[in-house]
């Protein structure tokens, strides 16, 4: 009998020590998720720049996940619902634009870059060498067409009305003097039809998509240019998390020089920091 009592009170500590074994790696498994940062992000140029900055991550002790989207909903829906932690891949006019038309609470959380639409060689290498009738290629949603026109404004193809700012329009032209052609296209489409017009005026993302280079610019916007201060993209959480640790990590990993340099050597100009 007193063999049996003394493997009884053993086994009961065994089990004990088991229990309390178990649920120390059940909070060890839970520090570890919480060490873990998921970001949602479109691939190019945001998921390069997120990757460039893993390592460091790393050795402050976080594993960064980059969750890769293609549109422009699926990332704002997976930080909403909690699949990940932020995201990186919208300018803020996009992103209250989906607050208002969604009831959601997003907030941006820190600049990270600038996309500089640029003007693109098509059949002429130069603005200087238009010709009468020359046709120029413009994105056809209102934001960006009036982008395209304001660079073009800027390298005095045309002339717009004072004021129009971002709100600019093809019947802002004033002034016109190589009856310059403006045609609308969907954004997306411009690289392919650079041989059909003489240049094309196209946003950074789809112009690196296409494999199109600053050897193949014939000018960008600049970076004290009212779009550049308009369109910075952000990383993005759910309100009430602008204070977490992880936010706070993934910022200050994020707004280095050393990112500087990875976009201003990796995007040529076609991409830049804005923090």
């Amino acid at each position: 009998m007193k063999n049996i009592r003394k493997l009884s009170v053993l086994a009961i500590v065994l089990a004990l020590i088991f229990a309390f074994t178990a649920c120390g790696a059940t909070s060890n498994d839970e520090e570890g998720e919480a060490k873990i940062i998921r970001v949602a992000a479109s691939p190019t140029p945001h998921a390069e720049i997120l990757n460039s900055i893993a390592d460091n991550l790393e050795e402050e002790g976080w594993t960064l996940e980059v969750v890769e989207f293609d549109d422009y909903v699926q990332p704002n829906v997976a930080t909403t619902e909690g699949d990940v932690d932020a995201n990186y891949f919208q300018h803020v006019p996009y992103l209250e634009q989906y607050n208002d038309e969604n009831g959601t609470e997003l907030v941006a959380v820190g600049n990270v870059h600038y996309e500089a639409m640029g003007a693109y060689k098509g059949t002429k290498a130069s603005f200087d060498e238009l010709a009468d009738g020359d046709k120029i290629a413009v994105p056809n949603d209102v934001t960006n067409e009036a982008r395209a026109l304001q660079l073009l404004a800027a390298n005095g193809v045309l002339t717009l009305k004072d004021g129009v700012g971002l709100e600019a329009t093809k019947t802002d032209i004033v002034d016109n003097p190589k009856n310059i052609e403006i045609v609308e296209l969907e954004a997306a489409t411009i690289p392919a039809s650079l041989p059909d017009v003489a240049v094309g005026v196209i946003n950074a993302n789809y112009a690196l998509g296409a494999g199109l280079t600053t050897d193949d610019a014939i000018a960008y916007e600049s970076e004290d240019s009212e779009a550049a201060e308009t369109y910075v993209n952000v990383i993005v959480v759910n309100a009430g998390n602008e204070d977490s640790e992880k936010t706070k990590a993934l910022v200050a990993a994020i707004q280095t020089d050393e990112v500087k340099e990875f976009i201003a050597e990796q995007f040529k100009g076609a991409v830049q920091a804005k923090f």
